[in-house]
């Protein structure tokens, strides 16, 4: 059974900094790579970022460039995002979510997905 388990929410202040966790069971990330994305109240899922199983290369929507980090842990098979120097814009449910098509990611195109954990900033 697959599993993509986050953990690593809560409630910073602007300025702040968050490290997201997503721990996977089921699938190796050499065969998957894995994202980020986002959904803030009223509006529609963002892709954050995705981290290709083929090319070890990240990707990030332009909002959290320079300020958000992924990267993976395969002994552990967990996937992380380190956000820094937060923004109330920020705030949103974070899923991670695990493909095969490393470049289909960001439309969504992924084949499995965690439940979400909140982040919230205050400003």
């Amino acid at each position: 059974e697959v599993q993509l388990v986050e953990s690593g929410g809560g409630l910073v202040q602007a300025g702040g900094s968050l490290r997201l966790s997503c721990a996977v069971s089921g699938f190796s990330f050499d065969d998957f790579s894995m994202g980020w994305f986002r959904q803030a109240p009223g509006k529609e899922r963002e892709w954050v970022s995705t981290l290709s199983s083929r090319t070890g290369i990240t990707t990030y929507v332009d909002s959290v460039k320079g300020r958000f980090t992924m990267s993976s842990d395969r002994v552990k098979n967990t996937a992380y995002l380190e956000m820094n120097s937060l923004k109330p814009e920020d705030t949103a449910v974070y899923s991670c979510a695990g493909g095969r098509v490393d470049f289909r990611l960001r439309y969504g195109a992924a084949d499995y997905w965690g439940q979400g954990t909140q982040v919230t900033v205050s400003s």
